[in-house]
């Protein structure tokens, strides 16, 4: 497995740095799948094999990973992503009002 099959680190850290609130939802919900697949390629990767970039940011993407979400587990934050997406369909489509 090589580099080229993961997130870059420029793209992380664009990810990182627009607010979600200037995201679509179909591009939080983008981020979130991706993510995942490069954690669990990252996971998956011996470091031997990883870059020095790869691994410095694996490393700080760990902890920011660990101080983000709290515990919470992948399959919990696509599920949030998932509804954030009905609920903002619902509301584009006048399907919210009581």
């Amino acid at each position: 497995m090589s580099d080229d099959m993961r997130k870059g680190l420029g793209q992380q850290a664009s990810e990182k740095m627009t607010p979600d609130s200037q995201k679509s939802t179909l591009d939080q919900a983008k981020e979130t799948v991706t993510g995942a697949g490069d954690r669990m390629a990252s996971a998956a990767q011996p470091d031997s094999e990883k870059s020095a970039t790869q691994k410095a940011g694996d490393s700080v993407r760990g902890g920011s990973d660990d101080a983000s979400s709290q515990g919470k587990s992948m399959m919990e934050q696509a599920t949030d992503t998932v509804n954030q997406g009905i609920n903002s369909a619902s509301e584009a489509l006048g399907l919210n009002k009581k």
